[in-house]
């Protein structure tokens, strides 16, 4: 995996997340990922909206290691410019 496509994979994510907050939701970007309330968002729910995004491209999100991301995460992204969040 290069870094050119992982940047591609992640403006992907940055374009719904983006999208969801321009229309005015007024949750942030990890509750608007986690389809099923628990907190993190996983690969699957990423996969939901980005269905080209691998898993090893998630996983280069993953600071922790854990298999799933949370809000720290998604905002450790964006402040290295991976990701831009609302």
């Amino acid at each position: 995996m290069t870094i050119l496509r992982l940047l591609s994979r992640t403006a992907g994510l940055a374009a719904l997340v983006l999208g969801v907050v321009g229309a005015g939701h007024a949750m942030g970007p990890a509750e608007t990922l986690d389809t099923d309330g628990d907190g993190l968002i996983s690969l699957a729910e990423i996969q939901v909206a980005m269905p080209g995004m691998t898993e090893a491209e998630f996983l280069a999100l993953d600071s922790t290691g854990d298999g799933l991301l949370d809000a720290d995460e998604l905002a450790a992204a964006a402040e290295a410019g991976l990701i831009t969040l609302g």
